[in-house]
């Protein structure tokens, strides 16, 4: 039997980190700068340091947030704050992890006595970035109720669907989604408890703002074993229903290490500002358990949508060090004049979520002096591939395979193929399954089956890996383009798209074709500058274009202009919806 696990086993566990001052600042020439790694010496050190060793019982609540307490009241952590939040009327919280722990003893005190939830029960969390949500968060670690976020743009349809598929007791959510949840509170047979963050009160939900200015802090962690259900995270649904995928304690609670420790490279001294939203997976990635891994602030900024201007002005007020945002976030921040916001503390920028432009890439130093470090991963996963510190990064490339998993590119018998050749990514899970990945899709046998290949977890997603270890993104294999016998994947078409100065946006999917069968397709958002361009000649331009920047069979051969494209809530392009719309027509 595996001892419990301590802060001190932690800190000596070489899993974990190597508590360091952060690095200094290297100058290359005057608009580039370059941090060395902060715990670690390269990519191939990285590699077999890595190991991870998963005690029988683990709660993340207790085992790691508790211990920091400790470490901060023995002055044994900088006076860095372990949560900071701002929104934009001028309001802010700042809490210690001895703050954030007496807290989270409050709330979990609330969904054990108020709500009368048991370890194990359901709780589906809609909120914005208000400090109430990463308050859900531990207490749900903290009672052993299996926390199910959901974006606040879910519509009462997709509220349902939750509800329904989820079996959750109780729901957390404010008095803009109060009423869509009151509109179908009586088909969900399940549901027993609705607690509401609101300055005022309202018939049948509890206040939390008000509960829990009378709940104790007075609350013992239950003890949960590792393999545990944690937390269940609805997939983004670019392709059919949104399916359940189930975490449990330690695939994230101590998978996530490889994110915070090498990959975000976090130490206690820094400030680390995730912007995604709170309803998907990546959250619990960048905005909870990476961060406090490491023991850093975690950063929020509420925006109720998303404002270039006020992202550039955060940046350059707040002392943020390590900043993560989807490509469509950098696309957009780019698009705006930048010349007059200073990034002092800013030392690291990444991105996940989708594959991020070369081109946006390219911009983003020349305005900021810093790279963007891409990560590759899946609501099921960790951090699958990476772009580290102190790697060459070869613009477009996912980078290498994180220290968590054994990735290969596969045929389809599940045969491994050597680098150049185009096939799925998958991860290795037998005879050993990694730490790190989900355990399994919530009632969908079916489904979890499907996603194994002799020895492999397929990830569903295409690409290859070069003669220098490092993985590209073709497509999800959905969104391949078969045209003429040749195999197409839209992010190269998108990426080439994008080089071109009258493109904003742009997706590419498959459009049927009597001759080729099918061909490529670009819908493209353009630029308010070449709104007024004659179209016809932009298509050709635009088509040239991308024939000199790919191989020419590449190129698409429909162009069609448009004044935005369909996203999830979670900001990835749904390119299925635009596919079908092609192949309908037929």
């Amino acid at each position: 039997m595996l001892a419990l696990v301590t802060m001190e086993t932690l800190l000596r566990a070489r899993c974990f980190w190597r508590l360091a001052s952060p690095g200094s600042v290297t100058v290359l020439h005057k608009d580039y700068r370059t941090v060395p790694p902060q715990n670690f010496s390269n990519y191939e050190s990285m590699k077999q340091e890595f190991k991870l060793e998963i005690p029988e019982y683990f709660n993340f609540a207790k085992d790691v947030l508790d211990q920091w307490t400790n470490m901060e009241k023995a002055g044994k952590r900088p006076s860095n704050p372990a949560f900071w939040w701002i929104n934009g009327n001028g309001e802010e919280v700042r809490w210690s992890f001895e703050e954030l722990g007496s807290l989270s003893r409050k709330f979990a005190n609330i969904l054990t006595e108020a709500c009368s939830l048991q370890r194990g029960d359901r709780v589906i969390v809609i909120l914005p970035k208000i400090p109430e949500w990463w308050l859900a968060n531990v207490a749900c670690l903290r009672t052993g109720t299996v926390l199910i976020p959901g974006t606040t743009q879910l519509t009462q349809k997709d509220i349902l669907y939750r509800l329904q598929s989820s079996k959750a007791k109780c729901i957390i959510t404010n008095e803009v989604l109060a009423p869509a949840v009151d509109a179908v509170a009586s088909k969900c047979d399940n549901l027993r408890s609705k607690l509401i963050v609101s300055q005022n009160p309202k018939d049948g939900w509890g206040n939390l703002k008000e509960m829990m200015k009378h709940a104790s802090d007075n609350h013992t962690c239950v003890k949960t074993k590792h393999d545990e259900m944690m937390a269940i995270y609805f997939t983004s649904g670019t392709s059919g229903s949104p399916k359940m995928t189930g975490h449990t304690h330690s695939s994230f609670g101590l998978g996530l290490s490889v994110n915070g420790r090498f990959w975000l490279d976090l130490t206690p001294s820094d400030v680390m500002w995730n912007t995604s939203d709170t309803g998907w997976a990546k959250s619990a990635w960048s905005s909870v358990f990476s961060p406090w891994i490491q023991g850093a602030c975690v950063f929020a900024h509420y925006l109720p949508r998303f404002e270039p201007t006020s992202i550039l002005q955060t940046l350059s007020k707040f002392p943020i060090t390590v900043f993560c945002s989807a490509p469509t976030a950098y696309r957009m921040l780019i698009q705006n004049d930048m010349t007059s916001y200073k990034f002092k503390s800013l030392k690291h920028c990444v991105s996940a979520g989708e594959p991020i432009n070369p081109e946006v890439t390219e911009q983003w130093r020349k305005r900021t002096g810093l790279d963007i470090y891409e990560g590759y991963g899946q609501t099921e996963t960790v951090l699958i591939c990476g772009n580290f510190k102190g790697m060459k990064i070869k613009p477009g490339s996912m980078g290498k395979p994180s220290p968590a998993f054994d990735v290969k590119i596969l045929d389809v018998n599940g045969n491994v193929l050597p680098p150049g050749q185009e096939g799925d990514i998958g991860i290795q899970v037998l005879p050993n399954r990694p730490f790190g990945l989900f355990a399994h899709y919530i009632d969908n046998p079916t489904k979890t089956a499907s996603t194994l290949r002799g020895n492999f977890y397929i990830t569903g997603d295409r690409g290859y890996m070069d003669e220098d270890g490092y993985f590209w993104f073709v497509a999800r294999s959905d969104d391949i383009i078969l045209s003429s016998g040749y195999r197409i994947g839209p992010f190269e078409v998108e990426s080439a798209l994008i080089e071109h100065p009258a493109v904003v946006e742009a997706a590419v999917v498959s459009s049927p074709d009597p001759i080729r069968g099918e061909v490529v397709k670009a819908f493209i958002v353009l630029t308010p500058d070449y709104k007024s361009h004659d179209q016809e000649q932009l298509k050709k331009e635009i088509q040239e274009h991308v024939k000199k920047t790919t191989a020419p069979y590449k190129y698409p051969r429909k162009v069609e202009f448009v004044q935005e494209l369909p996203k999830t809530t979670s900001g990835k392009i749904k390119r299925n919806e635009l596919r079908k719309k092609e192949w309908e027509t037929i």
